[in-house]
């Protein structure tokens, strides 16, 4: 009895928790402006910030898009900041990664729009990876070809080679599908690396993956940590500073955060936070903070 009275505590205060996150969010103007993205040239790597976790990514001479989210809402959480791109701004799509089950990182209705673009730009739809168990969320979207990995697994698509890796996260969709993958991806071609890291708390898996595969880019997330019971699963900008050491990148580029109140920490607390630390690291001219929609060429 007592058991059930203490749990159901924690569910009304979780509630109670999660509708001033509601409420907050919908009173809150939206802001940010929408760019068309610059195409590279000469075999530069170039990096398109769309929000949240979201990249339009060109490398190796195709398109590839990671974790795309077009949503205005996310059923009851209103986007805070526009989409820094819109997608028939976009050329087609060649490949898709999608770093876990999550709705703010599969969003089914941006990628089944990102595939009918790519047909009506190309004739022929994007690829699809995914980590492992999560092939029955996409197969209906009508992708070309729909690639599941497991970590350390790769997969090559024409001049890209695509490592999904590890983090410290959790992939279900719903409460009861915990079997599904999760983590994030390295991406290589012969000049560039890339690594987004899906989300993740901070674990030894950093070194590992900067050991094996010494990627030149970083998207790390520094939003979502707060209560300090969501690091179990979220970096801060504290945990994110550490894992750009840890991982040995030319670069880090924030992400996750901004854009979808999805924890307590104010708005403009993550990036203030991350100049703190990444000043403290000696590192402030290697963190390089994205306005969405403009185009970065590396």
């Amino acid at each position: 009895m007592l058991k059930a009275t203490i749990k159901n505590s924690a569910l009304r205060k979780r509630a109670r928790q999660f509708g001033r996150l509601v409420r907050h969010s919908a009173v809150t103007p939206r802001t940010g402006e929408t760019h068309k993205p610059r195409l590279v040239s000469n075999g530069e790597l170039g990096v398109t910030f769309i929000g949240h976790a979201s990249f339009f990514v060109q490398m190796g001479g195709q398109n590839v898009i990671i974790d795309p989210n077009f949503a205005r809402w996310l059923f009851v959480l209103k986007r805070l900041r526009q989409p820094g791109v819109r997608l028939r701004d976009l050329p087609a799509i060649d490949l898709i990664l999608v770093t876990h089950a999550h709705f703010d990182h599969l969003h089914r209705p941006s990628l089944r729009a990102i595939v009918q673009h790519a047909r009506n730009r190309r004739g022929t739809p994007p690829t699809i990876v995914i980590p492992h168990h999560v092939f029955d969320l996409v197969s209906d979207l009508g992708f070309d070809d729909v690639v599941e990995l497991d970590w350390w697994n790769s997969y090559r698509h024409r001049g890209l080679t695509v490592t999904h890796v590890p983090s410290r996260h959790w992939g279900a969709r719903v409460i009861r599908d915990s079997h599904r993958g999760y983590g994030g991806y390295v991406l290589r071609d012969n000049k560039h690396s890339i690594y987004h890291a899906g989300d993740t708390a901070y674990f030894s898996g950093f070194r590992e993956i900067g050991q094996r595969l010494a990627p030149e880019l970083a998207l790390l997330p520094i939003g979502a940590y707060n209560p300090p019971s969501f690091r179990n699963v979220h970096t801060s900008p504290a945990d994110a500073t550490r894992a750009f050491l840890d991982l040995n990148s030319r670069w880090m580029v924030p992400m996750h955060y901004g854009t979808f109140r999805l924890s307590h920490e104010p708005m403009e607390e993550p990036l203030a936070l991350l100049e703190k630390e990444a000043a403290a690291a000696g590192i402030q001219d290697r963190v390089l903070v994205m306005e969405e929609g403009v185009t970065k060429f590396f």
